[in-house]
């Protein structure tokens, strides 16, 4: 009697494949241009805002917003369409790397493929956006903000309670960046041993700058999602540019808003700079 060997399940399945995709050389590049990509967004978010902090025209801005910016630069639709390449591939490696568990130079935690599925699923809705903008499907009104999201939800049957989650979640997210900035823990993800003393020295100084930095962000927008259900107020719940837009309303405003924005900016080098040093 002969007996054949069970055919692996599509989980099985679906590792194998994302085993074999991440061995291919083309995939590390994937991930290197979309942390140019990510860095790209970043620095025009935090320039925008550093120039609204010194009073020279600028304006608090989402990621969406910056890819607007970057579509109205001469040779716009060129750099858009690299940014939005960029963008899929981050995606891509984030999503991949979350479901196989681990890169070709690095193990990850359960906690960081949960995180690499939430950045995955972020950065992909971003790359979409970038596409409609490219489409001309996009205008500054085209989409829901914050409060209007919000208020959708809150009419959810147990709305209040998954507005408050996010909320709670986004507020830990801010706390694990503060933790990584202090601690340095971000640098257990670089090829440290590759870089010059002065190198390394510089991309710690901005990559824990950076991480302070949406810290303080993400703290701001997961208070405002946890108030907008306590309250059952949805005009509590705010974006990226509503917490840049806080912070300038707030005592010694434009200074805070100056140290935050200079500080995605320093976000933006790092990521840019971590390209090329980032354990694919």
């Amino acid at each position: 009697m002969t007996t054949t060997s069970p055919r692996p399940g599509p989980v099985r399945s679906a590792q194998r494949g994302g085993e074999t995709v991440s061995r291919r050389r083309e995939f590390e590049w994937m991930a290197r241009v979309g942390l140019v990509a990510r860095g790209i967004v970043y620095g025009i978010v935090g320039i925008l805002a550093l120039k609204l902090a010194v009073g020279s025209g600028g304006k608090a801005t989402t990621q969406r917003g910056a890819l607007q910016t970057i579509a109205r630069e001469p040779f716009g639709q060129a750099l858009l369409i690299a940014t939005a390449v960029g963008l899929a591939g981050y995606a891509i490696w984030r999503l991949v790397r979350a479901g196989i568990g681990h890169g070709t130079e690095q193990k990850d935690s359960g906690l960081q493929r949960v995180a690499g599925v939430a950045s995955g699923v972020a950065y992909a809705a971003l790359c979409v956006t970038a596409v409609k903008i490219l489409a001309g499907a996009s205008s500054s009104g085209g989409s829901n903000s914050p409060k209007q999201t919000t208020a959708g939800v809150l009419n959810w049957t147990g709305g209040t309670l998954i507005v408050g989650v996010v909320g709670a979640i986004l507020i830990g997210v801010a706390l694990g960046q503060g933790y990584k900035g202090v601690s340095k823990r971000f640098l257990d993800s670089s090829k440290t041993a590759e870089m010059s003393l002065e190198v390394k020295r510089g991309f710690t100084a901005i990559g824990v700058f950076g991480h302070l930095a949406r810290m303080v962000v993400f703290g701001l927008i997961g208070y405002g999602l946890l108030r907008a259900a306590i309250d059952y107020n949805p005009h509590q719940a705010i974006g990226l540019d509503g917490a840049l837009n806080k912070l300038s309303h707030n005592s010694y405003g434009p200074f805070l808003l100056g140290v935050v924005a200079a500080g995605l900016i320093g976000f933006a080098l790092y990521s840019i700079a971590d390209a090329r040093y980032r354990k694919i």
